[in-house]
């Protein structure tokens, strides 16, 4: 198994459907995907049990036994133990890969860095045609220049060389890493019980503070990101950026609280 690629997900199956249907028209397999679900959803369970072998590739579903709270640090920490390779890409549950997203992650990937890809934003009436039709024909510029999507200079696919040498921070919708160093700072820390900040901010500073570092993909591993409403507010983010400051301040590099709960 050359990569693995962690979906971050909760209760969005036309969402998961689009993905899924993204990843078997991908342009390189021998890849597994693990479904990291922050629920507990029959629906989600029968969707996967009934279509499993309709998959080019392999695929894991783990899921909490209910629905308490925010907990998706904890199922990535569960993810990353599952995960048959040593190159590891995550993605939300809302971000339909490019077709030539995996290719990009497998050649990219190596140890002493991590990488950080960025997402085009599509507009809410495109990302409701694309879930009501299923079709991915519709993630094309032309498509996209016409609509009310943003950032689309992000979707230009282009792998040669690097378009922008600006440094990136990392956004947990679309980066990758080797298994290695996520297991060498614990994960991810399990403190962070809302979102913002706990699943991407925090970790990247950690892994920085490891010694590892960071590169951008942007133009080579794409997604596009399907419009929702916004699920946390600016104060939960600012919560949140206190605890990492007061972890920073004690230099927890290897949290407490994350794969291997530490006393």
């Amino acid at each position: 198994m050359e990569l693995t690629i962690i979906i971050s997900y909760y209760k969005a199956i036309d969402n998961l459907k689009i993905i899924l249907k993204a990843l078997n028209f991908q342009s390189n397999n021998n890849f597994e995907v693990i479904l990291s679900e922050d629920d507990f959803n029959q629906k989600t369970i029968d969707y996967i049990s009934e279509n499993k072998n309709s998959f080019k590739f392999e695929i894991h579903h783990l899921f909490q036994k209910e629905d308490n709270g925010f907990r998706k640090n904890n199922m990535l920490n569960k993810s990353i133990l599952k995960a048959k390779s040593e190159k590891l890409v995550f993605i939300d549950g809302d971000c339909i890969p490019h077709k030539h997203f995996v290719r990009e992650y497998k050649k990219i990937i190596k140890q002493g860095y991590f990488y950080s890809g960025r997402s085009v934003l599509l507009s809410e009436q495109l990302s409701k045609k694309i879930l009501e039709t299923q079709l991915l024909n519709k993630l094309n510029l032309f498509t996209l220049f016409f609509s009310k999507s943003k950032h689309l200079k992000s979707g230009f696919y282009f792998p040669y060389f690097s378009l922008s040498y600006k440094k990136r921070g990392l956004l947990g919708r679309n980066w990758g890493v080797c298994k290695k160093h996520l297991l060498d700072i614990n994960g991810f820390d399990e403190d962070y019980i809302t979102a913002g900040v706990g699943e991407d901010t925090d970790i990247a500073w950690r892994l920085s503070a490891s010694g590892i570092g960071i590169k951008s993909v942007k133009n080579r591993a794409i997604v596009y990101h399907i419009f929702h409403k916004k699920s946390y507010t600016n104060e939960i983010v600012k919560a949140n950026l206190e605890i990492m400051k007061q972890k920073q301040s004690k230099n927890l590099v290897v949290c407490v609280n994350g794969i291997k709960k530490q006393k």
